[in-house]
């Protein structure tokens, strides 16, 4: 008998992560990941899968902290979400908002333990920006100023997480653009970030409808610092050519080391595609 093909979407992804010209440690991290209700499986910085019977998690966070605690604070981060999702998809009843709730609190109370607990540790803190692709939708969660944006497949550019930062409200209340926020004193100065000594966190959790050919990358705030959205968007839009063998997530990352370098620089790029028929 023959078997009848896969309506299941495919997922294309890369990832990579840079420290750039000026910084002497990357603490920049990124996770991708396959996951069922039996494991978790971390994946390359290149492949591609069906997207069906497996779901998939992309995740970016960037360091923060004095000597290398900002690097273990951000693998901290990755690692957690790696050891703490699967558990949550055995779950009769499955409500992804709570869930991503639930473990950017986890992560949270994690890094504040350790920075209450180790001098080595004090005040390390990490972004985290989550992308969880199920069969119908992406559920995300964000933390920081790390950022999540989205290319429909016949539409523009829209970066669907919200810079936790006095500059971003600013922006999103329409009272700078992007080139003012770009430049802004304080631009850099986060409202909210994982651990830090910050009591409460109050992460954006939220969800959109995916189709094939929508892609979405998940940044470091160094690779906006040397890229413009409008770059973004014509790169993540061009077309793959056969003679450039470079991922997505690399043309990305040289480009913003190029332009800038002056921290670390990190990209994962995903997409759908329709299956081979």
């Amino acid at each position: 008998m023959t078997s009848l093909p896969s309506t299941a979407p495919d997922v294309h992804w890369s990832g990579l992560t840079h420290p750039g010209r000026v910084r002497p440690n990357n603490e920049d991290a990124f996770l991708a990941l396959a996951l069922d209700a039996r494991e978790a499986r971390l994946l390359g910085k290149i492949g591609a899968a069906a997207l069906g019977a497996q779901e998939f998690v992309f995740a970016v966070s960037d360091g923060m902290g004095g000597a290398k605690s900002g690097e273990f604070a951000s693998r901290i981060a990755v690692d957690r979400i790696t050891r703490l999702l699967p558990a949550a998809l055995r779950r009769r009843t499955l409500d992804c908002a709570e869930v991503l709730g639930e473990l950017i609190a986890a992560i949270h109370r994690d890094l504040l333990q350790l920075g209450f607990s180790y001098e080595e540790c004090a005040g390390m803190g990490a972004t985290l920006t989550l992308a969880w692709l199920r069969s119908d939708r992406l559920h995300f969660a964000h933390v920081g100023d790390s950022r999540l944006y989205h290319l429909p497949s016949g539409g523009a550019l829209a970066q669907l997480s919200h810079d936790h930062s006095h500059v971003g409200w600013l922006r999103r209340q329409g009272q700078l653009n992007e080139r003012e926020a770009r430049s802004h004193p304080q631009r850099n100065a986060l409202t909210q970030a994982l651990g830090a000594g910050n009591q409460f966190v109050h992460p954006q959790v939220g969800d959109v409808a995916h189709h094939a050919g929508d892609r979405f990358l998940i940044c470091s705030d160094g690779l906006i610092d040397g890229l413009w959205d409008r770059r973004i968007e014509e790169m993540l839009r061009a077309p793959e050519e056969p003679e450039i063998t470079d991922s997505r997530a690399k043309l990305l990352v040289d480009a913003g080391v190029a332009e800038s370098g002056r921290d670390n620089v990190t990209a994962v790029v995903f997409e759908l595609a329709a299956p081979a028929p």
